[in-house]
């Protein structure tokens, strides 16, 4: 059974979950509109994986026999002034995800509750990644610049991403 203190915190890392597939689906549509397709797909991949995140915490939270109880999501921003712009809030964004995962560990460790520990393990892991790829994209986009070819060339990359 999870406590009323992990409870409210799991249902509030779902909103967060939900709430980052928003915004990687605004920054989506705004590389769309931009003519950048390949960005574009890269973060529909990642839209698709937010979700998939907030759906394991759905799941967790019934396992455990606890309620769901969705919060509203804020309006993401919808307009940035260049790829390396989208790219700076999505490493920004992953970090807060970090600290958010951070958190919800240590109210889970201090309610002494080791099955949500575990799950959120995973989660941990799962961080260190999103870290890393959206740091080599800002990277990448460092080296790119301005120049307008070397844009098309990481757009066709980043648009070879695979679902996961």
């Amino acid at each position: 059974m999870l406590t009323k203190a992990v409870l409210e915190a799991l249902n509030d890392q779902i909103r967060f979950e939900f709430s980052s597939a928003y915004v990687y689906l605004s920054m989506s549509a705004h590389c769309e509109a931009e003519n950048l397709p390949g960005f574009a797909r890269w973060l529909r991949v990642q839209w698709e994986e937010e979700l998939k995140h907030g759906m394991k915490l759905f799941h967790f939270v019934f396992e455990r026999g606890g309620r769901v109880t969705l919060q509203g999501i804020e309006k993401p921003a919808g307009k940035w002034k260049s790829p390396a712009e989208v790219f700076d809030h999505v490493l920004a964004h992953e970090q807060k995800v970090t600290a958010s995962i951070h958190r919800l560990y240590d109210v889970a460790t201090r309610e002494k509750d080791y099955p949500t520990q575990v799950m959120l393990q995973w989660f941990i892991s799962e961080q260190v990644e999103e870290e890393k790829n959206a740091t080599e994209i800002v990277e990448l986009l460092k080296l790119a610049g301005s120049s307008g070819p070397a844009l098309l060339m990481v757009d066709r990359q980043l648009g070879a991403r695979a679902k996961e």
